[in-house]
């Protein structure tokens, strides 16, 4: 598998790719200076130049395939501000603040408030610890949002999300600690159907994402080990991890275009291409 290809013109798919508008913030400041996450370890190196190409390198592969890349100023002292999705979650124009379980992560919700706020976003702040897109997501077609909890977003953050942005929230419990945020486990496809790995959920949420989506594409162990489920999807370009190979052929042959990217470096943080991701819907 070739490691990425930089222009849609050079792949020919069955869907059709709407352009999106992302926000990111460069690892400038990126370490593992503490163990939040299975993922984590404070042992083992980090290299901090490779991580700030591979983001580089994950920036120009959006705007290659024609998306709007913005850009969070990152701050010192905050390593985890690369992982971008977290700080909010936006539909409609409204920004719906996070607020972080994790001491070392709460001053990040101050910084993403702040961008969007001066950035011309309805921000509505947050009653309840919920943790952005890294536990909420959208689906347009289906004007639906599912919602993830069990290890850092409190289910009445769902609720809440559902006043803020009238729409109806799926709340779907996770239960292995490997895939503490819902972006981990489970990532949309198109704007109306998804990929997920059924281990990281309870036995009602797999059931009823059963019924939701019988024609998901399935991940297995193996995929979602390799962050193969931290994708980000235009609709007909699907962004993932390098390291999820098997994951990416699955993606094929559902009909999207895998575009493989290197980012293992912050995969040591716990994240990979969606966690740096957050994607801003008007």
């Amino acid at each position: 598998m070739e490691k990425h290809r930089s222009s849609p013109d050079q792949v020919t798919a069955t869907r059709s790719p709407g352009r999106r508008t992302y926000l990111m913030c460069r690892p400038a400041y990126y370490a593992v200076e503490y163990a939040i996450n299975p993922w984590m370890d404070t042992t083992a190196p980090v290299d901090a130049a490779l991580a700030c190409a591979q983001w580089e390198e994950l920036a120009d592969i959006y705007t290659a395939l024609g998306h709007e890349v913005l850009r969070l100023e990152p701050e010192p002292g905050l390593p985890d501000m690369v992982y971008a999705a977290n700080g909010a979650f936006v539909v409609d124009g409204i920004a719906y603040g996070a607020s972080f379980r994790h001491p070392e992560r709460r001053p990040e919700a101050d910084a993403h408030e702040k961008w969007y706020r001066t950035s011309g976003w309805t921000f509505a702040e947050p009653e309840h610890i919920n943790e952005g897109e890294g536990d909420f997501t959208y689906l347009p077609g289906r004007e639906l949002v599912l919602a993830g909890w069990g290890f850092r977003t409190d289910a009445r953050a769902h609720a809440e999300a559902a006043d803020v942005f009238g729409r109806q929230v799926v709340s779907l419990r996770l239960v292995d600690p490997r895939y503490y945020h819902l972006d981990t486990a489970l990532a949309p496809l198109d704007d109306h159907n998804i990929a997920y790995y059924p281990g990281a959920f309870a036995p009602g949420s797999r059931l009823l994402l059963e019924r939701l989506f019988p024609d998901a594409v399935i991940a297995d162990a193996e995929d979602a080990a390799g962050f193969g489920l931290n994708f980000v999807s235009d609709g007909r370009n699907v962004v993932i991890n390098a390291e999820a190979e098997a994951m990416a052929r699955k993606v094929d042959a559902a009909g999207y275009t895998p575009v493989p990217v290197d980012l293992s470096e912050l995969k040591k943080g716990g994240g990979s291409v969606k966690c740096c991701t957050a994607e801003l819907r008007r």
